[in-house]
């Protein structure tokens, strides 16, 4: 299995303002999910706040467009393309999925095609498949960590330095 990251694409990938961005958007993003989710779920098992229902779809949407326009801007500065990397291809195929979904429901509700039931149909749809899309992100975040080069521990790094110095004061004599 070869590693998420080649050392250059690592180096990129944590020296990038990008990668702070998607930190910060990405529990935001959850964030207005669940507060969406809940809204939705209570309009359909009670029929209250139908509008704030609504509208939380339509604001995890626009969410969701700028957490995808960053991350495929993240992924042109760590990886030189902006989406369907080696790394990320299954993760960003998934994520298409998401968009068209959360993108169907916005189309729906703005042209008034689609009623109350296809319009929360799709809704939920939506969030099932960004459920999976999230989990898939974080199992790479996993496997980012694990494949990370370990560093040495502050001892050996004093040690280390201690050895250099004295190589250098033996090869200056």
């Amino acid at each position: 299995m070869r590693p998420l990251y080649t050392p250059e694409q690592r180096v990129r990938r944590d020296s990038s303002k990008w990668t702070l961005v998607q930190g910060l958007l990405a529990p935001v993003q959850f964030l207005i999910f669940g507060v969406s989710l809940y809204l939705v779920l209570d309009y359909l098992n009670n029929g209250r706040n139908h509008d704030w229902a609504v509208w939380s779809v339509v604001i995890k949407t626009i969410a969701l467009y700028t957490i995808m326009i960053t991350g495929a801007i993240w992924e042109k500065v760590v990886f030189g393309q902006y989406l369907f990397h080696d790394s990320f291809f299954w993760e960003d195929v998934f994520s298409m999925l998401v968009i068209v979904l959360h993108s169907l429901y916005v189309f729906g509700l703005f042209t008034g095609i689609a009623d109350d039931g296809v319009l929360f149909a799709t809704a939920l749809a939506a969030y099932f498949a960004y459920v999976i899309n999230a989990g898939q992100f974080v199992w790479k975040l996993r496997q980012a960590r694990l494949s990370a080069p370990v560093a040495k521990p502050a001892v050996y790094a004093a040690t280390d330095t201690v050895g250099a110095a004295e190589t250098l004061v033996a090869q200056a004599a």
